[in-house]
């Protein structure tokens, strides 16, 4: 069938690194696609035919990374709930995973005392509710403030400033010293930037 074939197109790939002229170790990877590869529109189309019903939700998708947003008025949390059960109904149908032990649930509500929303569950499971989470690679918090966002932006960036401080001992020329910078230090520094 198409799905074996794709199936066994995507698992245990082979993959390396090739700089100049040093080649890596290969490595099997268990996950994701080739990068460019030809199968990436009919996977998209695939993946991509789901969408939100009601206007109140709002669902969100970046590669393998699906985002329900609901909006919650006067306690009324059944078009949410309704959006929930119909997503996961329709990855079962497209023989897709859903991995509720990846997935989160978090409340934003500014109201002094809000109240306690019951527990969302997605196929018999009860879905973790947290005050912070990853979106994209962004730190969302239920206060929708930058504090924490900034302060791993600001570890991450002196921990790999610690290996280009490494690098200058090595009397590397500076423009080599500058695209690590731009690779892996300024590329963590403008993560979000439009935001």
């Amino acid at each position: 069938s198409i799905c074996q074939w794709i199936s066994s197109f995507l698992t245990d790939r082979q993959q390396l690194v090739k700089m100049g002229k040093f080649t890596s170790h290969s490595r099997t990877t268990s996950t994701g696609a080739p990068q460019g590869c030809v199968l990436f529109p009919l996977l998209f189309l695939c993946t991509n035919d789901c969408t939100s019903k009601d206007p109140s939700v709002k669902l969100l998708k970046f590669a393998d990374d699906t985002t329900l947003i609901g909006l919650i008025n006067d306690g009324d949390d059944s078009a949410y709930r309704q959006e929930v059960k119909e997503l996961a109904v329709w990855c079962s149908h497209n023989k897709l995973e859903l991995n509720t032990l990846k997935t989160v649930e978090m409340t934003v509500d500014f109201r002094r005392n809000p109240p306690a929303l019951p527990p969302l569950t997605i196929m018999d499971s009860t879905v973790m509710s947290v005050e912070t989470f990853r979106f994209l690679g962004t730190t969302i918090t239920q206060n929708l403030k930058w504090d924490n966002h900034i302060d791993l932006i600001v570890k991450k960036a002196q921990q790999r400033l610690y290996f280009l401080r490494q690098l200058r001992k090595f009397n590397l020329p500076k423009e080599l010293l500058k695209q690590f910078y731009s690779a892996i230090i300024e590329s963590i520094l403008c993560t979000s930037i439009t935001v």
